[in-house]
């Protein structure tokens, strides 16, 4: 009893030491990491402070120097919402992004899932042409697509940039969803087939459910791939009421090159709705990019 007593100290002092010497090992690591971070978020907090400060103040000294006099106003978002008309494309870019995330999201499950469990011919061959598609460049469909929309009159509306969103992401969304439908259990779907479920009953009730990180973290890469996107907006949204923000910040730099208050709240109000959906979603991000790529 004695000895056994006395050997629960030396178990602790040595648990303890342990996590000590652990954490020691690990410090470098974590500074390591915290300086990386510091300097990867320097820009965004520094665009952050700039939209809160006042014009005269910017161009008298760093937003650096805003922590010890403490002068912030909100009239550059507003003046960029009201007068600059950001607000109107901020809900164009809503409604350019949600359709355009949404029906390649939805395309790319279901070719996904033919290409993983359904026989037909030439099944393969098609696969290796739709990862083929991947090397292709956006801008060499540029000209021919536009030919193609001239006529229909979708230039006057959305759906020329939605189709052409929905062309080009569908390759790398079959690509990554077919990766991650061909590791759910087989057993499990002969099963399902077995007692007599549908291939879109299998595709809603067994399929979805199991596959909700890859679907979401394809669904997040579109989403923010489009709210960012430019060149698209460029081209195939030729009405000036119907510009996304990627558009109309960049008459806002031309109009007001040394305007730096406003630059700055229009930028951060289009980097503001990407960051809300990554750091809450991407615990998917993750898990779905990570799927099906040990086996």
């Amino acid at each position: 009893m004695t000895a056994v007593a006395g050997s629960r100290p030396t178990e602790r002092s040595r648990t303890a030491s342990e996590r000590l010497v652990r954490f020691i090992n690990r410090s470098p690591v974590h500074i390591a990491l915290g300086i990386i971070a510091l300097i990867w978020l320097a820009p965004t907090i520094g665009l952050l402070v700039t939209s809160f400060r006042p014009r005269q103040d910017i161009q008298v000294t760093g937003w650096w120097e805003s922590f010890l006099q403490f002068r912030y106003t909100l009239e550059n978002y507003q003046q960029v919402l009201s007068s600059q008309g950001m607000l109107e494309a901020f809900f164009n870019t809503l409604w350019i992004a949600v359709p355009s995330t949404l029906i390649p999201l939805v395309l790319a499950s279901m070719a996904a899932y033919a290409f993983s469990w359904l026989n037909f011919p030439f099944r393969d061959g098609l696969f290796l042409l739709v990862v083929a598609l991947l090397m292709i460049p956006v801008q060499v469909a540029f000209i021919p697509l536009l030919k193609l929309f001239a006529p229909t009159g979708l230039l006057n509306s959305y759906g020329a940039i939605w189709l052409a969103h929905t062309a080009f992401a569908l390759p790398f969304g079959i690509f990554l969803l077919r990766n991650f439908f061909i590791t759910l259990p087989r057993d499990l779907i002969e099963a399902a087939r077995m007692d007599g479920a549908s291939t879109v009953g299998i595709f809603r009730q067994i399929v979805v459910p199991l596959s909700v990180p890859a679907i979401a973290a394809y669904g997040i890469f579109q989403f923010l791939w489009v709210w960012n996107d430019l060149l698209m907006a460029l081209v195939f949204v030729q009405r000036g009421d119907m510009w996304p923000m990627t558009k109309a910040i960049q008459n806002l730099l031309s109009q007001y090159g040394t305007e730096w208050h406003l630059l700055a709240a229009g930028a951060f109000i289009l980097m503001f709705v990407p960051l809300i959906v990554f750091f809450s979603l991407q615990r998917y991000f993750v898990q779905g990019l990570l799927a099906g790529s040990v086996k």
